[in-house]
């Protein structure tokens, strides 16, 4: 099934599970909208802070039709949507047609569900879409660098990595340098401040063999956790994994 029938289903409420492993060759997007008073303050942010959050589209306020998306509507094309009032999530909705503003800005911000369709065509297998589940997700201590009002620590991905591959990994998730690059960290999660690597603040846990080891990516959830120091009077985005799935392919965003 191709990204416009599943950005289709989804509308039409008839898939409601996370995106991780849909449409492969599809770039997949993480998404952040905000009213105009907030905007700039955010662009600089995510362009100080471009591994976590690499910019793909900024769509103007009031808009919500991606030019990178064949009939698409941000507002009813994502299963499920977290809405934030002053820094606090109050509710997670299917739609938000209803709570659209004509001052919205919305973000379309990398994922790092683009590269994950390189590293299986590498052989470099992924516990979480073997097992239907999704990505699992973790506030670090690693700061992001403050843009106005939002400020905060980075929020990563795990992946479990066979100790033989970890290098074959990084190799190829470099080559998508605006969808999170390189991992910024692997092995030791207390490190990077994750003290249980059992219970993830995003997403579901996965499993780590004697055999692998844990590697960790720049993820676009770092504007959720932002979103709770800055408290904005209100803040919409997916659903941590479940994204907005556009038509570009995975390809335009290599680097050799």
């Amino acid at each position: 099934m191709d990204a416009y029938e599943i950005r289709k289903q989804i509308r039409n409420g008839r898939h409601k599970n996370t995106t991780s492993g849909l449409a492969n060759d599809n770039v997949q997007a993480n998404l952040v909208v905000l009213p105009k008073v907030y905007a700039f303050d955010f662009l600089l942010y995510a362009l100080r802070n471009p591994t976590p959050i690499p910019i793909i589209e900024v769509l103007e306020d009031g808009k919500y039709n991606s030019r990178f998306a064949k009939d698409s509507d941000i507002r009813t094309d994502i299963p499920f949507y977290n809405i934030y009032k002053n820094g606090t999530l109050v509710d997670t909705v299917e739609d938000v047609t209803d709570i659209w503003q004509d001052d919205f800005v919305s973000f379309l911000i990398g994922c790092s569900f683009t590269f994950e369709d390189a590293l299986m065509k590498g052989d470099i297998s992924l516990k979480h879409i073997e097992q239907h589940k999704n990505v699992a997700m973790y506030k670090t201590n690693i700061p992001t660098e403050r843009a106005g009002i939002f400020h905060g620590n980075m929020v990563v991905s795990m992946r479990p990595i066979k100790k033989n591959l970890v290098d074959k990994a990084i190799e190829i998730t470099s080559q998508f340098k605006n969808m999170h690059g390189g991992p910024v960290h692997v092995g030791d999660p207390r490190a990077i401040g994750i003290e249980d690597i059992t219970k993830p603040d995003y997403g579901d846990s996965i499993d780590i063999s004697d055999d692998e080891v844990p590697v960790f990516w720049g993820c676009g959830v770092t504007p959720q956790n932002a979103i709770l120091q800055a408290k904005p009077s209100i803040m919409i985005s997916h659903k941590p994994g479940y994204m907005f799935i556009t038509d570009i392919n995975n390809e335009a965003f290599k680097e050799e």
